[in-house]
């Protein structure tokens, strides 16, 4: 079985995937670089058991990350306690089976690129996969599969917090999709600019990055639009110019990175 890895800024996902691709089980905890190797095993193990998954059953892993600081506990646990030297996207060596056609590739998140390539295996191309993260994400992807850029923008839960701390009269609120647009208190009014304000963010971004990118590579094929995190459903039900949530896009990719470089 392959254990698949995914460290992002807020959480690191744990899945398990057995030899015809199923995934046998699915752990997120939350982001810390202090965390220790032996931290991760005791909690991991317990979940694994649960999963009827013995550490044994693993035999290979590989691990994406975001945050540099996490990544050697992360192999020292594969190492230490699964046996196995877990692949490490944007290592030498590692092929994603695409072209990074960014200006400085190695600025690119491991996360976005592998977003691209389980999007297009799933998908086709071209197409946009949004990561409603805790950055929000645009990723474009060509008809080939190569990644061809995007754009960043704060995540909702971020720009809430910033809007809480930095308002003094303004509260905390949960992320909801509100009836009206016009709230008639504080609370409404929040919840509908963040939420009907990142309708009209998606919705607008989406609309120029298909101009341009159609002018610019003369494809007249209308891009997809894939959307994954966890508030991809919540803004998938307003929002008419997402075609797909897909919430495991990530941790498939990691399993057909590895199994295109498994080889070698």
């Amino acid at each position: 079985m392959l254990l698949t890895i995914d460290s992002g800024n807020t959480n690191i996902v744990f899945a398990v995937f057995d030899e015809a691709g199923v995934m046998r089980g699915e752990w997120r905890s939350s982001t810390n670089a202090n965390r220790t190797a032996d931290e991760f095993w005791v909690w991991l193990t317990h979940l694994m058991q649960l999963a009827e998954i013995d550490r044994d059953d693993i035999d290979a892993a590989i691990v994406a990350t975001v945050v540099p600081a996490t990544l050697f506990s992360l192999k020292r646990l594969c190492r230490r306690y699964f046996e196995v030297d877990p692949l490490v996207v944007g290592d030498p060596g590692v092929h994603l089976g695409i072209d990074n056609l960014l200006d400085r590739p190695e600025e690119t998140g491991a996360d976005r690129l592998v977003n691209a390539v389980a999007a297009h295996k799933e998908y086709g191309g071209p197409l946009i996969v949004i990561d409603f993260g805790t950055a929000t994400t645009f990723e474009v992807v060509d008809s080939q599969g190569n990644y061809c850029g995007g754009a960043i923008v704060p995540g909702v839960h971020q720009s809430l917090e910033a809007l809480h701390h930095s308002a003094a009269l303004l509260p905390p609120v949960a992320v909801v999709r509100p009836e009206r647009v016009i709230g008639k208190s504080t609370i409404p009014a929040m919840q509908s600019g963040i939420y009907w304000g990142y309708i009209s963010l998606i919705e607008g971004l989406v609309a120029r990055i298909r101009q341009e990118f159609t002018s610019a590579a003369g494809q007249g094929r209308r891009m997809k639009v894939i959307a994954t995190g966890g508030l991809a459903p919540l803004f998938a039900e307003g929002c008419d110019v997402i075609d797909k949530t897909d919430l495991d896009l990530t941790l498939r990719g990691l399993y057909a990175i590895y199994q295109r470089n498994k080889k070698t």
